[in-house]
């Protein structure tokens, strides 16, 4: 690990509008400083007043991403484990509610020593103190902070305010960077800067100046408006990064590094690499994904996808690139079609359809909404011998399906949907019913990781290639031991299970009755990563090969 004399900053904001990319770009700046050889720990503040993530609407919101802890975060957090192949710890992420909820707290216990408590300076201390305890608890060289919102919402103020003193109190240690759009009207045919410039001038008024501006756009950057951008905004013009829509978000930290933006970074920050090419692997990710020409096909099944008139796959961001690393690392293109399950519930479409498919996964959630739908997709997979993947909410409704329509219980549900169902197979933790029944869902879930044990001889454990292991839970409702006797002796295999026997973890058939039929009580999604992709995604991916070759 390097030290550096001095913790450095690098604050990321966003202009012109929501989306526009803070968060890939900041993942891609701590990748390329880690790349450097320093030690990068990166900062999500969400300025929401929700003390975390967990009780947000994922169709507004995107999804919920939980670390090793069990803090319920923004998908962001999720996108930062990825590029810097770590974990990270909940001292990375910040909401206003967090910051909120600890002074008022400290004010209720005299901690401000009767002082009049305002915004300006009390709270802005304590987000400071929260950002320097991030670089502390991490012991990195350099932290990369992402404001979340854009310029001009009221909600962010405070901590760009937070981060202009600590600018003001370590002027050689603090950069900032605004990460902006340039539209291409279809109308007019032009990269318009006017967008960026107005944004510039709005982060002036907070006293802030952007050191760096990373430029957004349909294409890239020509040089005409790399000078107007750094003529109107006061940055050298190499410090205008050109950031054009490209194939896969992995290309970013290479495509960043065209205009060289580590050396400006380490030239700002007043620092010398410490490692030439770390970046090495990245090249060879993205070559290969460039290479791919064989493709495979997953069906999704969600419900989470419909807003308005538009398709929000935010919602299962890590169980898309979950199977994006395995079948890169596979040597094949994935070709992902959403599909949503309350078609089949009001008969719009049929479970047939999902023939087409080389495998099909019905990731996590919540809610009775869409669920027959999945049961009965379920049931088409199983019976078709299609490579099926369950997780969360999917292994659940697989133990369902299979309790019903195999194991002989026609009316076994989950208790979540039908709290008075006959036979209910999957049933909520009983330390959590109490929680329930008194309205009190944030944060009432088995959440974090833990760990399982594996029987030998599965599915499971020839593809983890060890006898425990520890993933990452969200959840309320576990396998009901009442039933699992019953169950197994129809033929499903709870092939994962608590050290203590009682919480099922994962259920699969044996390879002689269903080339892959396996669910898990856990979000193996969540610690996928580009350059590790997980296990039971790579063979998932793999047994959905076998079926496209014999199609």
């Amino acid at each position: 690990m390097s030290k550096t004399k001095q913790h450095k900053y690098i604050f990321v904001i966003g202009g012109v509008m929501s989306g526009v990319g803070k968060g890939i770009a900041t993942s891609s700046i701590g990748a390329i400083l880690q790349s450097k050889g320093f030690k990068v720990n990166l900062m999500k503040i969400d300025p929401y007043l929700n003390v975390d993530a967990g009780t947000m609407n994922p169709t507004e919101h995107g999804e919920v991403f939980v670390l090793n802890s069990g803090l319920e975060t923004d998908q962001d957090m999720g996108n930062y484990e990825r590029f810097l192949n770590r974990d990270l710890s909940p001292s990375d992420y910040m909401t206003s509610g967090m910051v909120y909820k600890a002074v008022i707290e400290r004010e209720r216990s005299l901690g401000y020593k009767g002082k009049f408590v305002e915004a300006i300076p009390h709270v802005t201390d304590e987000i400071r103190e929260r950002i320097m305890q991030a670089s502390s608890t991490s012991g990195s060289d350099i932290s990369v902070i992402e404001i979340g919102g854009t310029i001009g919402d009221f909600q962010n103020e405070l901590f760009i305010e937070a981060a202009r003193v600590l600018k003001l109190k370590n002027p050689d240690d603090v950069i900032f960077i605004l990460v902006s759009y340039l539209p291409v009207p279809g109308t007019i045919g032009e990269m318009k800067t006017r967008p960026t410039q107005n944004a510039i001038r709005q982060v002036n008024s907070y006293g802030v100046q952007p050191d760096i501006i990373i430029a957004r756009g349909p294409q890239a950057l020509d040089h005409k408006r790399k000078e107007k951008i750094a003529l109107s905004c006061s940055v050298p013009v190499e410090h205008v990064i050109s950031a054009p829509d490209i194939e896969t978000i992995y290309e970013v930290p290479v495509n960043f590094e065209k205009d060289n933006l580590s050396g400006i970074l380490l030239n700002a920050l007043r620092l010398r690499a410490i490692k030439k090419d770390g970046l090495a692997p990245w090249k060879k990710l993205v070559s290969r994904i460039k290479s791919l020409k064989d493709e495979v096909h997953i069906g999704i099944i969600g419900k989470y996808f419909d807003t308005g008139d538009f398709v929000l796959s935010d919602a299962y961001l890590s169980v898309i690139e979950a199977v994006k690393h395995s079948a890169y690392a596979l040597g094949k293109k994935p070709i992902m079609t959403w599909i949503n399950s309350k078609d089949f519930e009001s008969g719009d479409k049929d479970a047939s359809l999902l023939s087409q498919f080389d495998g099909v996964v019905v990731p996590g959630g919540f809610g009775e909404s869409g669920i027959e739908g999945k049961i009965k997709a379920i049931k088409y997979v199983r019976e078709n011998k299609i490579p099926y993947f369950g997780l969360c909410y999917g292994m659940q409704l697989a133990t369902v399906e299979y309790a019903r329509h195999v194991a002989g219980l026609k009316d076994a549900n989950t208790t979540e949907i039908n709290p008075k169902t006959a036979h209910p197979v999957i049933d909520i933790m009983p330390e959590q019913k109490k929680h329930m029944e008194e309205g009190k869902y944030g944060a009432t879930m088995r959440l974090g990781s833990y760990p399982a044990h594996l029987k030998k001889g599965t599915i499971a454990s020839e593809a983890y290639g060890q006898d425990i292991i520890s993933e990452r839970h969200r959840h309320r409702y576990e396998v009901n031991p009442d039933y699992i006797a019953q169950i197994e002796k129809a033929g499903l295999v709870f092939s994962g299970r608590s050290p203590n026997g009682v919480l099922m973890e994962i259920a699969e058939l044996p390879k002689s009755v269903h080339p892959f039929f396996l669910g898990t009580q856990f979000h193996p999604e969540l610690q996928s990563r580009p350059l590790a992709p997980h296990p039971l995604f790579t063979a998932f991916i793999k047994a959905s090969l076998e079926r496209s070759k014999r199609k």
